[in-house]
């Protein structure tokens, strides 16, 4: 059984022609041809990871994501660092228990 389907790889000529990187496994015949432009990946620049991390963050920025300025991060510090109930509770129960032994 003849395949009737075969993919293969070439170059677009700039006058249309099309060179195929290898010959199709196809019988001679009438075939219809699907062009499809190979995405290339942008050049790599080479970067060191701070300069990577700022290029994200700009990128954020830019589709308008907000950051948290200095004094905002130190309240945010400040709060994670504050007592709340279950800290209460738990310093409660330690001193019951090291006081029941």
């Amino acid at each position: 059984m003849n395949p009737i389907e075969a993919i293969v790889e070439g170059t677009l000529q700039p006058d249309g022609t099309l060179v195929l990187d290898s010959k199709p496994n196809l019988s001679p015949g009438r075939v219809t041809v699907v062009l499809r432009q190979e995405m290339k990946p942008p050049p790599r620049q080479e970067e060191d990871w701070f300069q990577f991390l700022m290029a994200g963050r700009k990128r954020m920025e830019e589709a308008g994501c907000r950051f948290m300025n200095d004094e905002e991060v130190q309240a945010h510090i400040d709060w994670l660092r504050e007592s709340d109930q279950i800290d209460v509770l738990l310093r409660q129960s330690e001193e019951q228990h090291g006081s029941a032994e």
